[in-house]
Formats: structure tokens, C-alpha cells, sequence
């Protein structure tokens, strides 16, 4: 990845030419401007620059404002704010305006050359989809890991047809924010996007939920109603955990998928859409083909495209990115702007196998917010399973364990230590129905 060029802009002399030196240190390309209308200047003249560092109080023209003329000069363009003076307010403030990060001075060599490595790798890949489409992409998909990276490209590739895609991964992974964003890249992004868990309703309200029902179907079907299939029509459909569809659906879907065309519940007449379907599983299908419970013909024709989003102990290299961005948000929701990482607590968060992945880290990032009492946020701060995993790992660096053994040795212990399920769930990161669907799968009834 290309080094991307930086502005800083600062009133005060010392800390500008500390922090050009610091930067240039560390192999930036580095300008300076000594207030917010000399920056505009650089900007808008033959200058162009990835990134932008602004202090917040300045006397000419303060970072908030500086900040606003950015994004309507060059929206590309990534702006972090700095200030000596950090409030809720202003963070709330900045962020909402476009900032990509709220520092609060003093910061530290390592905490700002991450910041800035974070917002280099997100304005790259943003560039580099937008040089090609003028979808913007969420800072959830981020990231440093080559296997991502290329997914991603296969994601932005599948996007423009109207093939079925299935995306594979474990429970928190974030098949669901790449299913949003694979409609958003997709000339179907004016239409409906809508999301059909298949888990959380019976059979029969699953089947009036994707296919609608006519009047007098069933008892409370007191008007026609459309299913999300119709109402979808020329937009998309996830169906998340599509391996949890009954087998008297999945021949009715599976006729859909090949003809576009169904019946509502109740009704003779024949609906025919343009809905695609994107659908996800965090279960192997084939196997679950080879068990009986999944038609081989249904599977055939979801699996058009596979993409497997990895889990986040396969994106060690994203994790503390992911940890900043959350604990940014979780501050200015809490009131506690000015927290970061210490150093301890950052080493556990990249050991810590996640194997409730994104949903996970975000409940630990949250919990540590609200019982940390310093503006560091310790390694006693995090949950103790952040803590127990890690001795797990450091103690069996050579483990012949399987990754499902992992899993299935993590979740006990956290349900020997939860007073209830949905305690031990919240820890975990996941669904109390996925819990429940994992302590029946590892027998831990």
C-alpha cells in the first residue's frame, strides 16, 4: 500500500513541526499549514492529500469548520480532529460533520500512527471501489488481511449480476453487512434490501413471511398480504441462516429460485418477481446434504457463488482497528471520549480467539467502556474470557486441538461461569438461539 500523503494543520508552532517530524519519522509524506485558511489553500490549489490532521481551536478558522470546507472541496479526503480539550460534544459534533477520529491530545507515537494507518487502509480501499463504482464502503469492511481484501474484489465482481450468492462463515463474522453492501454495489441499490432470518419464526409463518398469503389462509389471515419475496421485487433478499429452512420450503424456494415465480400461501394465482437472493449460513451445507436435511438440488443452485467470510481470529491484523473504531463509538455514546487501549489490554484483544467474532469484540469493547475508571482501558477491563482464552492459547501454542474443539471448550466455560443463558450469550457475542442450537450440537444440555 502506497504511503499517503499528510497535512498538518496546526496554530501552535511546536506542536505542528513535533508531530511533521514524528510523522516524517515514521516514512509519511508530510505539509504543514499554521491555520485552517493556508490549509484551504494547499487543498485546493495543486495539492492533493490522503489525510488531513487538524487541530480543533484555532484562531482563524477552528477544525470543526476546516472539516466542513474539506468535504465540500474534496470529499475523498480523510480529516482527523485533535484537541487539548475534549468533550462529548465535540466529538458527537465532529463525527457527524465526516471526521474519520476525535484525538484527544496528549496522545502517544504508536496511538497516532495507528489512527493514521487505520484511515490510510480505509481511504485505499475506498478509492479503490470508487474509482470504479460511486458506492461507498462501510468501515466495517476495512481491512489489512490480504484474504478480505480479495474477497472483497470477488464481492464487488458477483455484484453487478444477478446471481445468487452464498456467503459462509461462523455466527458474528459479518455476512451481513457484505450481503448489504453486495446490493449497495449492485444496480439494484435504489430497490428494497430486506433481511428474512429463517430461524426466528415457525414454518409456517416463514412460509407466509417469504411468500405472502391470501386472505382466509390460515387462522389471523384477515387480508391478502404480499411476502417479502414480492415486496422485494427488482431489489434483493438475504435470507440469513438458510440452513435452518424446512425441507417442505425448501422445494417451494428452490422452484423460485429456478422459475421466479411462486404461489402465495392459500392462493392458486401465480406470482412471478425479479428478486435476488442472497442467502447465508454459518453451518456446512454439504454436510448437512449428506445428513438428509438439506436438498443437494437447493444447495447447487444457492452455491452459484460461495464466498467464506472469515472469522476474526483469521483478521488478527484487523482487530485492534475494528477495537478503535468501536471504542470510539462506545465512548462518545457513554460519555467517555477520551478512553483508548492500553498496551496489555491491546495484546489480549489481537490473542483473544473470538469465536463470537465481531459480535463479541463489540460487547467486550462496551462492557470495558462502562467498568473501566481510568482514561486507559487495562487488561482487567476486559471480560474474563478475553483473559481465560488467551491463557488457553499461551499455554497450548502447539494444541492439536480442532478450531470446533476450541469453540466447544470456550462456550462451556463461559456458561460455567454465567448465572444464566442470556448472561453467558452476551458474553459470547452471540444470539440466545445460537447458543441454544450450540449447546445442543456439543450435548452440553
Amino acid at each position: 500500500m502506497a504511503m499517503p500523503k499528510l497535512l498538518i494543520v496546526d496554530d501552535d508552532r511546536n506542536i505542528r513541526l513535533g508531530l511533521v517530524r514524528t510523522l516524517q519519522s515514521l516514512d509519511y509524506e508530510v505539509h504543514s499549514a499554521e491555520n485552517g485558511p493556508r490549509a484551504l489553500q494547499l487543498i485546493e490549489g495543486a495539492q492533493e492529500f490522503d489525510l488531513v490532521l487538524s487541530d480543533w481551536r484555532m484562531a482563524e478558522m477552528n477544525g470543526l469548520e476546516l472539516l466542513k470546507r474539506i468535504k465540500d472541496t474534496c470529499e475523498k479526503t480523510v480529516v482527523i480532529l485533535m484537541t487539548a480539550y475534549g468533550t462529548i460534544e465535540n466529538a458527537v459534533a465532529a463525527v457527524k460533520e465526516g471526521a474519520y477520529d476525535y484525538l484527544t491530545k496528549p496522545f502517544s507515537v504508536a496511538q497516532i500512527r495507528r489512527t493514521i494507518e487505520r484511515a490510510a487502509q480505509e481511504h485505499q480501499l475506498r478509492s479503490q471501489l470508487r474509482s470504479r463504482d460511486p458506492a461507498t464502503v462501510p468501515s466495517a469492511l476495512a481491512t489489512r488481511s490480504p484474504y478480505y481484501q480479495a474477497l472483497l474484489e470477488t464481492a464487488y465482481t458477483a455484484a453487478s449480476s444477478d446471481a445468487t450468492i452464498l456467503l459462509t462463515g461462523e455466527t458474528g463474522s459479518g455476512k451481513n453487512v457484505l450481503a448489504r453492501q453486495i446490493h449497495e454495489w449492485s444496480a439494484r441499490r435504489d430497490r428494497t434490501f430486506t433481511i428474512v432470518n429463517c430461524t426466528t419464526l415457525s414454518d409456517s409463518l416463514l412460509e407466509s413471511e417469504l411468500f405472502g398469503h391470501v386472505k382466509g389462509a390460515f387462522t389471523g389471515a384477515y387480508r391478502d398480504k404480499p411476502g417479502r419475496l414480492e415486496a422485494a421485487d427488482g431489489g434483493t433478499v438475504f435470507l440469513d441462516e438458510v440452513a435452518e429452512l424446512p425441507l417442505n420450503l425448501q422445494a417451494k424456494f428452490l422452484r423460485y429460485l429456478q422459475e421466479g415465480c411462486f404461489e402465495r400461501v392459500g392462493g392458486e394465482q401465480t406470482t412471478r418477481v425479479d428478486t435476488r437472493i442472497i442467502a447465508a449460513t454459518n453451518r456446512k451445507l454439504e454436510e448437512e446434504v449428506a445428513r438428509g436435511g438439506f436438498r443437494a438440488d437447493l444447495y447447487y443452485r444457492l452455491n452459484v457463488i460461495n464466498l467464506r467470510v472469515p472469522p476474526l481470529r483469521e483478521r488478527s491484523e484487523d482487530i485492534l482497528s475494528f477495537a478503535d473504531k468501536l471504542l470510539m463509538e462506545s465512548a462518545v455514546r457513554n460519555g467517555r471520549a477520551e478512553l483508548r487501549f492500553g498496551p496489555e489490554a491491546a495484546a489480549a484483544l489481537v490473542a483473544h480467539s473470538w469465536p463470537g467474532n465481531l459480535r463479541e469484540l463489540r460487547n467486550v469493547v462496551e462492557r470495558a467502556v462502562v467498568l473501566s475508571r481510568g482514561r486507559v482501558i487495562r487488561k482487567e477491563d476486559l471480560s474474563e474470557a478475553v483473559g481465560r482464552t488467551n491463557g488457553l492459547r499461551a499455554a497450548e501454542p502447539h494444541s492439536k486441538m480442532t478450531l470446533e474443539a476450541v469453540e466447544q471448550e470456550h462456550i462451556r466455560r463461559v456458561l460455567d461461569l454465567s448465572p444464566t443463558l442470556e448472561e453467558a450469550a452476551t458474553t459470547l457475542g452471540i444470539g440466545n438461539a445460537t447458543l441454544w442450537r450450540k449447546r445442543k450440537r456439543y450435548r452440553m444440555d
